[in-house]
């Protein structure tokens, strides 16, 4: 705890208060705005929470002016190299590396608990034929309430791990039965002798008329990807997953896949290859970044810059490579888009404009990239980034629901409307 303190005067009145500063691991410290109230009956004013801590946790760290993620204090360089996607879950879950036993057992339980209850699958028959799959997600996590209220005590550590493993495990089966209806193929079950990405792959991809045979290196790109987009602090998503479970709601309420569907937050990479499309060719792109730049037009460069990093994002520098190896791999090294993203890259990273705005790419400019060529469509980007995210959010929940400190969320307002006023009579109103 820092022993910093910051003295606060009413400019009218004159009285003072003390502000006690608390200071975390790495970041900035944080002053304590609780007193506030009480004191001088204000409130705070941070739009967006810019400027707010909301909690404390200690699961993911960001310095955006240096371009650093760290998930429980490891590098994501390190993570996404060296680990994989369970792995890091379980590490965003528990806080530490599992030893070799810990992981087998916590890949067991996932592996085992893949496949949903039969009559949850049906539902996805009551969805109409071109719904979003973002919208089938959603309806079908919330409704896992339904099935699994036994296990759902918020107060039993052992339910929270329940929860924690159940939806980390049907999470992708319940994303690859939206794709399927999407397209009118028949469900594929998952397989408890394959991997967590290798099944994803095959529920998405496989048919009954013919073998499918999951490409590694296509595994592997998801992997990284799913590593990637596990967890990012306080989003918008994860903040909302914080706010709705500080209600005591059930944990399925809780994860807000809903929160990540919109083009702001998830859907972002969908975005940057409208934005390439829009684009067509290189040739085209000079004139593209003219109406970026002009102040009276409202045409944006897709994939750069980062609500948080001001540098370049360190899961773009990742991402990128594999986007080589994977093309590579699937004979797209030709592939149109990709070379104009690379070209688009290499363009603004010299343009005075866009570095004087620290304008860099992030980790959408290229996943969008890498899903096309896995075969995944734009309408499925957002339920992938969802899947992934559920290790955060799943984190985040845990950790607030084991904080004896927690307190439902209750953000104030600034009110602007009428004063009190008296009700006028319908036959009186002018």
């Amino acid at each position: 705890m820092s022993s910093k303190k910051y003295e606060l005067v009413n400019a009218e009145t004159g009285k003072k208060s003390v502000l006690e500063a608390r200071s975390g691991s790495l970041g900035p410290d944080c002053i304590s705005v609780a007193s506030l109230t009480r004191d001088h009956g204000v409130f705070t004013f941070d739009p967006g929470f810019m400027a707010t801590a909301a909690c404390e946790s200690k699961i993911t760290y960001i310095d955006g002016d240096a371009g650093v993620l760290l998930y429980r204090g490891y590098p994501i360089e390190q993570i996404a190299t060296k680990s994989t996607f369970l792995e890091t879950a379980y590490l965003l879950i528990n806080g530490e590396l599992p030893t070799p036993g810990q992981l087998e057992q916590f890949d067991h339980s996932i592996r085992y608990h893949t496949m949903i209850n039969e009559t949850l699958l049906r539902f996805f028959n009551g969805f109409h034929y071109d719904a979003h799959p973002m919208a089938m997600v959603s309806a079908v996590v919330s409704s896992m309430a339904a099935f699994y209220h036994d296990s759902m005590d918020n107060d039993n550590p052992r339910h929270r791990e329940i929860f924690a493993h159940r939806i980390l495990a049907k999470i992708p089966t319940v994303s690859a039965a939206a794709y399927k209806h999407m397209l009118g193929q028949p469900f594929v079950y998952p397989r408890n002798d394959m991997d967590y990405c290798a099944n994803m792959l095959h529920m998405f991809f496989a048919v009954p008329a013919e073998d499918y045979v999951v490409d590694p290196i296509a595994a592997q790109a998801l992997e990284l990807l799913l590593i990637l987009h596990a967890d990012h602090e306080q989003n918008a998503s994860t903040s909302t997953v914080r706010l709705a479970g500080s209600t005591g709601t059930n944990p399925y309420a809780a994860i807000c896949v809903s929160a990540l569907w919109g083009p702001a937050h998830g859907g972002a990479n969908e975005a940057v290859l409208e934005m390439l499309e829009d684009i067509g060719t290189v040739d085209n792109i000079q004139k593209f970044l003219g109406r970026v730049k002009d102040k009276d037009g409202n045409t944006r460069l897709m994939g750069f810059g980062h609500r948080v990093y001001k540098n370049f994002d360190p899961r773009a520098k990742i991402i990128r490579e594999m986007c080589h190896k994977l093309l590579a791999r699937l004979g797209q090294t030709d592939n149109p888009l990709f070379e104009l993203a690379l070209r688009l890259e290499e363009i603004a990273l010299k343009d005075e404009y866009f570095i004087a705005r620290k304008l860099y790419p992030n980790v959408d400019f290229y996943s969008g990239v890498i899903y096309s060529a896995l075969g995944v469509p734009r309408s499925m980007f957002t339920v992938m980034f969802a899947i992934a995210r559920t290790a955060g959010w799943v984190a985040h929940w845990l950790e607030m629901n084991g904080d004896p400190a927690m307190k439902i969320g209750r953000p104030r307002q600034l009110y602007t409307g009428p004063k009190q006023r008296d009700y006028v009579e319908v036959d009186k109103r002018a």
